[in-house]
């Protein structure tokens, strides 16, 4: 007898996606950034996005956590539509309030860092904890010591980000971005900002992070380390995904000319 018509027996219902993203495009004017992409990531899993400049990678990670919003098409994190709310066949916006609540759910790390000058480092990591009243400052602070010491700054709690180099204020920007606790962090290339000496440092942070089940979207031009803790490459040129699949099958044997026309050109 099948277990799924056993007496008494119930079944689970699967989890929800960690991200889904349906049919989405968006457009400035007569320029087409992203021209239908569909891409769904389970949760622990850890895509990496490549694709030449101009290619939308950097629009795709605005769009998912609501920073741009879609001409066409929705997103959903862990089975939640982000800005929007159906109202019949329609989508209708959501208030800025509830759109900044879901996005302090979804974890995201910017080129640039994006720190506070005027905070310390500790402060930086505890403030979206107890702006959102999820923390007591006590808590916050307690919960940002034990953060930094997994980005390996715990001696550089009392420090302000211009005294620090850019890897390590990458790296406290990592560790801002764990304090809410979020089900997916979106990295929009990282390393970009740094000198070349500082990426690794940068790069086993995050590779701590996909060891660990944390759900990853990570825009990068990294290929090796794309290689390395990538469960699924996704390939996007022109506003749309050419090619996905595991990174041995995307990197190393693409079956669309214009990957292995980029592969060559950045290997």
């Amino acid at each position: 007898m099948s277990t799924a018509h056993t007496r008494g027996q119930t079944l689970e219902k699967p989890a929800p996606a960690a991200l889904e993203v349906h049919g989405v495009h968006k457009w400035y004017g007569a320029h087409r950034v992203l021209d239908g992409i569909d891409l769904t990531v389970r949760p622990g899993e850890v895509t990496v996005i490549l694709g030449p400049s101009g290619s939308g990678k950097s629009t795709l990670l605005r769009v998912i956590n609501h920073l741009e919003k879609p001409e066409i098409g929705h997103v959903s994190v862990g089975g939640e539509l982000i800005g929007v709310k159906r109202h019949g066949d329609r989508l209708k916006e959501l208030s800025e309030r509830t759109i900044l609540a879901q996005r302090s759910r979804i974890g995201f790390v910017f080129q640039s860092f994006n720190l506070f000058p005027h905070l310390t480092v500790l402060d930086n990591v505890a403030a979206a904890p107890v702006a959102t009243g999820r923390l007591t400052r006590a808590a916050a602070a307690e919960l940002a010591r034990e953060l930094l010491d997994r980005v390996g700054l715990g001696d550089k709690a009392g420090a302000y980000p211009r005294q620090l180099s850019g890897g390590q204020q990458q790296r406290v920007a990592i560790a801002r971005a764990l304090a809410l606790r979020p089900g997916i962090i979106l990295f929009d290339e990282p390393t970009s900002a740094l000198d070349p000496e500082l990426v690794g440092e940068v790069l086993a942070v995050i590779k701590d992070l996909a060891t660990s089940g944390t759900t990853l979207v990570i825009v990068t031009h990294e290929i090796g380390f794309a290689r390395e803790v990538a469960d699924r490459v996704v390939f996007i040129d022109g506003g749309r995904i050419v090619e996905e699949g595991p990174p041995g099958q995307v990197l190393d044997r693409p079956r669309h000319e214009r990957t292995r026309d980029f592969l060559a050109k950045v290997l």
